[in-house]
């Protein structure tokens, strides 16, 4: 029996990893996103903030492909956003059935499904890999468990292993952190970073404005348009944050000049669109 492949789209070695033109997209007569544009190089980690509503979400089916703009263009490596398994897309938690009948290694093989075709039964190989991935995050004694019994910053680095088997070469993760503690968050940071020193090109969104200046080389400011992007200490001023998030912003003095600055409005729950 022949083996059945996705159409996979080829890559532009020379081209950026991600690149957006005057993107917009418009959903039930409300502008989500407003001419976006930006480039992003390979092996960059990207932490992607904003207000609730900012497009976040938004930006990041679009790229994954599962979006189409209503306007401007998107290229994955020099191509369009569709047919590239090289992409790991990983949804807010809420968006995922954590009651799926699914065990640990179960999820992380389908991360295999684009390399091995959609019918054909995976290989020792694949299966090695697998439980790879698994070993390095830490999480292949826990391979035979149901992925709803894991806590989540365990179900995280789950869906990280699946990108590890996946080859994953763009990793976007959407809200990974929120609802995890301390250790846990510093655990995802730390393999993402790992996966970074590997060539895989990171983009996290986040509502952590501390985690996005301490552990990311460039941040992405967003609120429907790109206000900043470039180095945290480009993007997180005082000035552009009351920009993007507006009223919902406070400016509070603080000792030798310093601010402080509090978001009223992100509790770290689901963004719409």
């Amino acid at each position: 029996m022949a083996r059945l492949r996705w159409k996979t789209t080829d890559h532009d070695v020379t081209a950026p990893t991600v690149e957006l033109d005057q993107v917009s997209l418009n959903y039930n007569g409300k502008a989500v996103l407003e001419d976006v544009s930006f480039r992003i190089e390979p092996g960059q980690r990207v932490a992607v903030v904003g207000p609730n509503g900012a497009g976040k979400s938004t930006l990041f089916k679009i790229i994954a492909g599962i979006l189409r703009a209503s306007a401007g263009d998107v290229h994955v490596y020099g191509r369009g956003p569709g047919g590239h398994i090289c992409i790991a897309y990983v949804p807010q938690r809420s968006e995922i059935d954590w009651t799926f009948p699914a065990t640990v290694a179960d999820v992380v093989m389908m991360g295999r499904i684009g390399k091995i075709g959609l019918f054909h039964r995976p290989s020792r190989e694949d299966w090695n890999l697998v439980h790879s991935s698994l070993g390095q995050v830490g999480m292949g004694h826990l391979a035979d468990q149901q992925i709803g019994e894991l806590s989540g910053g365990q179900q995280q680095r789950v869906f990280i292993a699946r990108a590890l088997a996946q080859e994953a070469e763009l990793l976007l993760m959407d809200e990974p952190f929120t609802g995890l503690d301390a250790p846990s968050q510093e655990t995802i940071a730390e393999i993402v970073g790992g996966m970074q020193r590997h060539g895989v090109t990171v983009m996290v969104a986040t509502h952590d404005l501390n985690l996005a200046a301490e552990e990311f080389e460039r941040v992405m400011l967003l609120n429907r348009r790109v206000v900043v992007f470039g180095r945290p200490d480009q993007v997180l001023t005082s000035q552009a944050l009351v920009q993007a998030y507006g009223g919902h912003m406070h400016v509070l003095p603080a000792d030798e000049g310093d601010v402080v600055l509090a978001d009223t409005c992100c509790g770290g729950g689901g963004e719409e669109r």
